[in-house]
């Protein structure tokens, strides 16, 4: 039985994950920022940095500390406000998104002193770095756990079928990954461009625990990173990109976009009446 508490808790902390992430939007002005993106993994991240991971302000630098790899590094949005929304930056590093010498880009740059694991650009690296640590961590036999997310879009590269293959070969259930399924890639809907018909039974056969869940949904999130498995984790979260702005929702021209003044403003209203 789930805490109604911490449901309640970790809903509001993906609202207010959601309103600072088009404050930043809005603010990186004409160079823009990945929206969409950054906006359908919202409820995903709430749960990971506010129930799940063992990584807090006080274990940065810790070897017993839980590990994120965002290998969507579109999702940035998300990644900087739960990191902020759980103490681990600050209100002056967050405004500092995308400005001159800041040490919060458009996509992560290694700084694990403000909780980032890894840089990430390159789309399909992310499982390979996950795969490396949770090995490393299991030689030193630490119980620690690695967690990585992956777009759907990005689920298409050779490398991550190779990370798919090789993580139950090496018996990798210190590992979870996730999959950001909104349906949407830079180039248009991902079942247009390269379907993965099957993907669940698919990866079962490999040898992987697979799970679908609504990735909005916090209550599936809280059940099924708290299960347990001796396996490497899959997790399919069915997402919608642009999730809690109408114009944006399913729409790819949010992938990459200027928020202008006016567009904030119509979005930062409906936050408000979503929370009332």
């Amino acid at each position: 039985m789930i805490n109604a508490g911490l449901v309640e808790k970790l809903k509001k902390q993906a609202s207010h994950m959601r309103i600072n992430a088009l404050k930043l939007a809005n603010a990186s002005g004409n160079n823009a920022a990945h929206v969409g993106p950054g906006l359908s993994i919202i409820e995903i991240l709430a749960v990971l940095y506010g129930h799940t991971m063992n990584v807090n302000s006080k274990n940065l630098l810790d070897e017993g500390r839980d590990r994120f790899i965002l290998s969507k590094e579109h999702g940035v949005l998300a990644y900087y406000t739960a990191l902020y929304e759980n103490g681990i930056i600050t209100e002056e590093d967050l405004a500092s998104f995308m400005k001159t010498g800041s040490a919060f880009l458009g996509h992560p740059v290694m700084n694990r002193k403000k909780g980032i694991e890894f840089t990430s650009g390159s789309l399909g690296m992310g499982l390979s770095l996950a795969m490396g640590v949770a090995i490393g961590l299991k030689r030193k036999q630490l119980s620690n756990h690695v967690y990585v997310l992956l777009g759907d879009g990005e689920s298409n590269e050779g490398s991550i079928w190779e990370g798919f293959l090789s993580a139950p070969h090496f018996k990798l259930d210190n590992l979870t990954v996730i999959i950001d399924r909104n349906g949407i890639q830079l180039g248009g809907k991902t079942n247009d461009i390269l379907p993965m018909n099957h993907l669940e039974k698919v990866l079962e056969e490999m040898g992987w625990a697979v799970y679908t869940v609504d990735g909005h949904d916090i209550e599936e999130l809280i059940n099924v990173f708290d299960s347990i498995s001796n396996k490497p984790k899959l997790i399919i979260a069915n997402t919608i990109k642009g999730k809690g702005v109408s114009f944006m929702e399913h729409n790819i021209d949010w992938h990459h976009a200027v928020l202008t003044d006016k567009l904030f403003n119509e979005a930062i209203e409906e936050q408000v009446k979503e929370n009332e």
